[in-house]
């Protein structure tokens, strides 16, 4: 398996397919790169597509250190130096989106031409000014009754999180496979995760970030309310918006036909602005 080794020393799984201007993605928390594999097949027919497990997640390593988001962006910056990366279209899904955002706030648009973001919210934690947040995990109770899920009853936590994040049915052989990547993340290493991320609001941040980018919103999250994402195509100066109606969080599962067309649309349209 290729990785490579990030500046803290932590080895971080990837793979490679295809040829041409990268599309480098990320996948969301506790997850792993091969959510994805019902699209890396079609973007690969035309583009060099980069596929990250992030650290704690899938086959990449699994420190007591570093589930910080701006680490998680430096993670981010150490692959694209490894791999000499230049002029990449970045999609991030879920908590991916924060990971680009902190990348650009940290290093600006350095190797990168464009980004792809894939329905999140920019704060997650309520607020007087601000209720577009997570449908549970959306104060400091809500996140340590996740947190207490994630230590005593794991196995349904994942369960019902692969549940909440479809609209659709999945077969049990693929099922079974996101479960099993789902597994690999230690539960320390989400609560750390999730934890840092929680508290973390980027609304300030977005009106600055000026790279041509999109925005997929699904309809139908029982995760996250379409309207937080919205805000972000609504604040960033040159961002797309997409809607996805009958998806939820899982875009790229419940619509995946839409999605893989999106996204190629844009990396040929909208990523050459």
């Amino acid at each position: 398996m290729p990785y490579i080794t990030t500046s803290d020393h932590v080895k971080l799984h990837y793979e490679d397919h295809g040829q041409g201007r990268p599309l480098v993605m990320i996948h969301g928390w506790t997850f792993s790169s091969r959510f994805f594999h019902r699209n890396v097949g079609s973007f690969a027919k035309q583009y060099r597509v980069i596929t990250l497990d992030l650290r704690g997640h899938g086959e990449s390593g699994k420190p007591d250190h570093g589930y910080r988001i701006a680490r998680l962006a430096a993670d981010l910056r150490d692959l694209l130096e490894a791999l000499e990366i230049e002029d990449a279209t970045v999609l991030g899904w879920s908590i991916g989106s924060p990971i680009i955002w902190s990348y650009l706030e940290l290093f600006g648009r350095h190797r990168l031409r464009s980004a792809i973001f894939v329905q999140q919210t920019p704060k997650q934690f309520f607020a007087p000014d601000w209720k577009l947040g997570h449908a549970t995990c959306y104060d400091g109770a809500g996140l340590t009754f996740l947190q207490q899920q994630l230590v005593f009853n794991r196995s349904a936590f994942d369960r019902q999180n692969l549940s909440d994040c479809l609209s659709t049915s999945l077969p049990e052989d693929e099922k079974a496979m996101l479960l099993e990547e789902m597994a690999k993340c230690p539960s320390q290493a989400a609560s750390l995760m999730m934890a840092d991320h929680t508290t973390q609001d980027w609304r300030d941040v977005l009106p600055h970030l000026d790279l041509p980018c999109l925005m997929m919103i699904a309809g139908k999250d029982k995760v996250l309310p379409a309207a937080g994402p919205r805000w972000v195509a609504e604040h960033m100066p040159h961002c797309q918006a997409v809607e996805f109606e009958n998806s939820s969080h899982m875009v790229f599962l419940d619509e995946t036909e839409k999605f893989n067309q999106t996204v190629l649309t844009f990396m040929k349209e909208g990523a050459a602005a």
